[in-house]
């Protein structure tokens, strides 16, 4: 089983001139609670289940795998709005590491979070100036939270 070990931040629109070709993504969640998320993500012509973890610091485990694009198509027709998003991930690299930046669509435009996965917990990270705050610990910004369509600024703390 491998191990995600996964920074995020909220990002400021500047980025954008950096990301240059994305990939399309929509997310579904069959199952997000304190225990296990399972989420199946249609990127592009292919189709994944993940299975995660509870965050143990900033470290969970993880298992994906494909399944035939028929099948999780239907898996995600099924699902309610409340519990699909749409974004596209952008690679993007700054002082030898590699960014994913997700500039979310439909009611959470105009957010933009960027990930960075390490390969251990203490590594240091260089952030680059387009990175405004970190959001890791901040379970508003859990994708299967955000699949219910309101931006975090817009909740209660």
């Amino acid at each position: 089983m491998s191990v995600e070990i996964e920074r995020k931040f909220i990002a400021s629109p500047s980025v954008l001139t950096l990301c240059q070709s994305g990939t399309p993504l929509v997310q579904g969640y069959l199952v997000a609670d304190d225990t296990d998320t399972i989420r199946i993500r249609q990127a592009g012509a292919h189709m994944l289940v993940t299975w995660k973890s509870p965050r143990h610091g900033i470290s969970r485990d993880e298992i994906e795998f494909p399944i035939a694009p028929e099948d999780g198509a239907e898996l995600l027709a099924r699902l309610p709005a409340g519990r699909r998003l749409e974004k596209t991930r952008y690679r993007v690299e700054h002082a030898g590491a590699v960014w994913d930046v997700d500039v979310f669509g439909g009611d959470l435009a105009g957010l933009i979070l960027a990930e960075i996965e390490l390969d251990r917990e203490d590594q240091p990270v260089v952030l680059p100036p387009w990175v405004e705050r970190e959001v890791t610990a901040d379970a508003r910004y859990r994708n299967s939270r955000l699949a219910a369509g309101a931006l975090p600024e817009q909740l209660a703390a």
